[in-house]
């Protein structure tokens, strides 16, 4: 299995820190991983995206071209990347704050109230984590366990009063991904 996906928002909406922790959890899980940031002018407040690919294979380029997956956090990442999406592939929509929506009828759109779920939880900061969760239990890329001991390994002993309520989070993310699938079949 192989999944190249890029992650798209403003700076200061943890998109780097996303694409870290599915890189340390694919590490964890012996997989075949890369993660190529890249920033606009300024971070926080300017465009970010970074590229994730995770493989049980060798790949030979951490450059994504037309990636299988896409998390869009915001409407200017949604315009710049929905285009180069495979067909086949999927993205994964932080819905409160995209407004634009998807023509292509060759991929798959799932709506993330990511941060209404974050609001819910009392830590906004915990809305990447949402979109994360339903992003890993719909391409069973990674497990979740995976995920929260990256989060732990990154976030230190200093800030391990947050591991709760971002577990709560990708629990929360996958509820509503595992909903939305149970709908359509």
């Amino acid at each position: 299995m192989k999944q190249e996906l890029i992650i798209a928002g403003f700076g200061g909406q943890g998109v780097m820190s996303m694409g870290q922790l599915l890189a340390y959890a694919a590490m964890k899980e012996g997989k075949e991983v890369s993660w190529l940031p890249s920033y606009g002018p300024e971070q926080r407040g300017g465009t970010a995206n970074v590229s994730v690919v995770i493989s049980d294979s060798k790949f030979g380029s951490p450059v994504i071209d037309r990636p299988t997956s896409l998390i869009a956090l915001n409407n200017p990442s949604f315009q710049k990347f929905e285009p180069s999406v495979k067909e086949g592939g999927e993205i994964f929509i932080n819905e409160d704050l995209v407004t634009v929506q998807s023509g292509r009828k060759d991929i798959t759109v799932h709506l993330i109230p990511a941060l209404t779920v974050a609001n819910e939880l009392n830590e906004q900061r915990t809305a990447g984590m949402v979109i994360l969760g339903a992003f890993i239990t719909k391409t069973g890329i990674l497990k979740a366990e995976s995920l929260l001991s990256a989060l732990t390994y990154l976030l230190g002993t200093k800030k391990d009063h947050l591991i709760p309520v971002n577990r709560q989070a990708i629990l929360r993310g996958e509820k509503i991904i595992r909903k939305a699938l149970s709908s359509i079949n």
